[in-house]
């Protein structure tokens, strides 16, 4: 969104004075216009504003604060292997050959496990079925399917298995548009992102 005045608009000189000034005025654009000497113009960043929550009932109010927990502790690390993933891509499509890319890959799902190892194994179940929904949000992909892509059928498979001992499906989706409980993640979701909880 846009919009332009000239109306009233401090100089170049007072706006670098400080006074604390510059740093008010920041997202102030100002410009030579055709409507006179300067023109002023204010970006604004998305805004995204939710109803407000109402419970049905106590149950439904501890999901939710469950949620917001999870979810806090999740999205860092959605965000970071999204990152990961696509670092991973680019730079594995510069080696020449399959059996190259395969052989880094191996040491890298290696690597990755005993980095990440002792983190995942203090998250609680719903924790880390949380950050299986959280990576689908971030890569709109199931985290099944980036194992597949990466690691072949048998290895996406063994990991599946590995995940359902353990009560987390890496075949997950996440579908906010269509599944309340979805809906309510990505509420929260947006809110952490946007410093809001």
């Amino acid at each position: 969104m846009h919009a332009q005045t000239t109306a009233s608009i401090p100089s170049a000189e007072e706006i670098e004075a400080g006074g604390g000034r510059k740093r008010a005025l920041e997202g102030y654009y100002f410009f030579d216009g055709d409507e006179g000497p300067e023109t002023l113009m204010l970006v604004l960043g998305e805004v995204t504003v939710f109803p407000p929550l109402k419970f049905k009932n106590k149950k439904e109010e501890q999901f939710y604060w469950k949620t917001v927990r999870d979810v806090r502790k999740t999205l860092p690390y959605a965000k970071l292997i999204c990152e990961t993933l696509i670092e991973t891509y680019e730079y594995i499509e510069t080696f020449p050959t399959q059996k190259e890319r395969e052989e880094h890959l191996k040491k890298m799902e290696g690597a990755v496990f005993e980095q990440y190892k002792p983190v995942l194994k203090k998250f609680t179940k719903s924790q880390a079925q949380m950050l299986i929904k959280l990576i689908n949000r971030e890569t709109n992909q199931s985290s099944y399917n980036i194992l597949k892509a990466f690691l072949g059928s048998f290895r996406a498979g063994f990991w599946q298995t590995f995940g359902r001992f353990f009560g987390v499906n890496l075949k997950t989706t996440y579908n906010p548009d269509k599944d309340r409980k979805d809906a309510i993640i990505e509420r929260v979701a947006t809110m952490v992102e946007l410093g809001q909880l």
